[in-house]
């Protein structure tokens, strides 16, 4: 990693004393005793190992020179010495700062994601391979400070690890204070993400071009930085911990800390007398299917209360299937808010499958359509978060599902989920008869189900922006991933792309191209 052996300038150490003191004058008497010479060779001697012992790392003028490269400011060169052992703890310390930071900037439960160490190493490569270039060309300006390529490369590392911390003591008190960063406006998530990236790239480039004498390889020593850059903050960003709202929180603090600003449902005796009133009159006033035209039947299941965003997300499904397909008299909406406690139906287990069932029994199973929205938070199990406090309330998997809709003998069917990691759902519930629609594959979050947003990504793109100009699932979806693709990036989304999945069976794509050609008035 050193280009020179010698640490930078060792000034102190660079005139060892001369081998010629220990020697007797020319011209000297013979008759000189031996002993009066020893002394002098030994002082020689001793000076030696003095010279050549290597100086210690002093932190103190890292950290004066890793301000001043902050601040764009020419380091104290002198004074830096470095070494493997320094190198290796500035790395093991960034990951460190990363970890705890990105911890302590979730409010609540979280998911430990550690295959998120391996990233970000490509642009460590980079930075090594730069540090040499500007050490080599280093020794080709003249002067007593010359900086070698382990003392470059530390002062990057360091310099990049005094960003990040000065980033991360003023953003995760503000997301403390403000909220999740999807519920932030688009230029304020812009700016957290750009900011701290251009000043890291300011801010190095201005040290290799303090090093580097030459044009040509300044501009070089410029893209390869900002390569480095860009893997590290945007390609290949190490995030380490991602919210995990599946995980029941109502024992821990984080729970206590929600249910003081939400108190969840209230259960008052006018709710308890409403919820069974509300369920029965919803399946009571479903219409019975007629002959000639396919009818659409819909139903919206939002379990998770303490969120409005999915209780926004089903009121907007409800009035795109009423306004597309005239499911308005045909559609139940079961919602978990507590804004609806004495107006909508809870969406629990129970209420779902009774509802599916009604709906077996009122559509006609040859030619009618069942078209079902769920929309909460979605884990890696399969699960679909429910969250009803203080009722205890069970989440849907797409096996219990599956196994619904076949007993209600409910044919043709398109189910939409909304939910992170819901391309979990789609082979349980694939068939001849499904089609199935997600808003994520089943590695990726999807985005936009923070407690401010006013919708998910994936029902805006879908039932808001593309559904509008189409009466085709597959071309809404279609047109839905490439705007979720596109906002998902401006947001700095740094998961990867969520990859919104779909699959039509066989036999039910014919029946929804009947469907969309009687909607078109053919």
């Amino acid at each position: 990693m050193n280009d020179n052996e010698k640490a930078p300038n060792p000034a102190p150490a660079a005139t060892p004393a001369a081998p010629t003191a220990a020697a007797p004058t020319a011209g000297a008497p013979t008759d000189v005793e031996p002993t009066v010479v020893e002394p002098t060779v030994s002082a020689a001697t001793a000076a030696a190992p003095t010279a050549a012992e290597p100086a210690r790392v002093d932190l103190a003028a890292w950290c004066l020179a890793a301000c001043r490269v902050a601040t764009f400011r020419a380091p104290p060169w002198e004074r830096l010495v470095t070494g493997p052992a320094w190198i290796a703890a500035l790395l093991l310390g960034h990951l460190l700062l990363a970890f705890g930071v990105q911890r302590l900037a979730i409010d609540g439960p979280a998911r430990l994601y550690w295959p998120a160490v391996l990233n970000g190493w490509a642009a460590t490569v980079l930075w090594i391979w730069i540090s040499w270039i500007a050490g080599r060309a280093a020794r080709q300006r003249p002067g007593a400070a010359v900086p070698d390529t382990s003392v470059v490369l530390t002062l990057v590392m360091a310099n990049s690890a005094l960003i990040s911390v000065a980033v991360s003591l003023l953003l995760v008190p503000l997301l403390r204070l403000i909220g999740p960063l999807e519920s932030w406006p688009l230029g304020a998530r812009w700016g957290v993400w750009l900011l701290p990236m251009m000043w890291m790239l300011a801010t190095a480039t201005g040290l290799l071009w303090r090093v580097i004498p030459s044009a040509v390889p300044r501009a070089f020593a410029g893209l390869v930085a900002l390569a480095a850059v860009a893997i590290a903050g945007w390609l290949q960003p190490a995030m380490f911990w991602w919210p995990d709202p599946s995980v029941k929180t109502n024992d821990t603090a984080a729970a206590d800390e929600a249910a003081a600003t939400d108190p969840g449902l209230k259960l008052t005796e006018a709710v308890l007398a409403a919820q069974p009133r509300l369920i029965a009159e919803a399946l009571d006033a479903l219409p019975r299917s007629e002959p000639g035209r396919i009818k659409v039947y819909a139903v919206t299941y939002a379990p998770y209360a303490i969120e409005d965003v999915f209780k926004r997300e089903s009121a907007v499904v409800a009035q795109a299937m009423a306004e597309r397909f005239g499911a308005g008299d045909r559609t139940v909406q079961l919602v978990m808010n507590p804004s609806t406690t004495e107006s909508l139906p809870w969406a629990t287990q129970a209420n779902l499958r009774r509802t599916l069932d009604r709906m077996g029994q009122v559509m006609d199973r040859d030619k009618d359509v069942l078209f079902l929205h769920l929309t909460s938070h979605g884990g890696r199990d399969g699960q679909l978060a429910a969250e009803a406090w203080p009722l205890e309330s069970e989440p849907v998997t797409p096996a219990l599902l599956k196994q619904w809709l076949d007993e209600a003998g409910i044919r043709w069917r398109v189910i939409s989920i909304s939910a992170c990691y819901s391309g979990s759902w789609i082979e349980p519930l694939a068939g001849d008869d499904t089609l199935v629609m997600t808003a994520a594959d089943a590695t990726h979050t999807s985005y936009g189900c923070g407690s401010r947003s006013p919708l998910t990504f994936f029902g805006q793109a879908l039932y808001v922006d593309a559904l509008k100009d189409t009466w085709s699932f597959a071309q809404a979806h279609a047109r839905a991933r490439q705007l979720i693709e596109v906002r998902e990036r401006e947001a700095g989304k740094t998961d990867g792309y969520s990859n919104p999945q779909i699959r039509e069976g066989a036999a039910i794509g014919e029946v929804l191209r009947r469907l969309e050609r009687q909607q078109q008035g053919q």
